[in-house]
């Protein structure tokens, strides 16, 4: 198998990786209380998901 001759400089590297970026997370408002959420989460204020209460929440 074919090996490098020389070792790839760090700005070689670096520069292939630019586009490799972490995104931020989709969020959406929760239709129980208006609060924002993750999406497919339970809502961390009012405990609700899928319009079910789910867990009680800490006050």
């Amino acid at each position: 198998m074919p090996n490098p001759k020389r070792k790839h400089s760090k700005q070689r590297s670096r520069k292939r990786r630019t586009h490799y970026k972490a995104s931020a997370p989709s969020t959406m408002s929760c239709p129980n209380c208006g609060e924002t959420k993750l999406m497919h989460r339970v809502c961390p204020s009012c405990g609700f998901y899928d319009g079910r209460s789910i867990v009680i929440p800490k006050k």
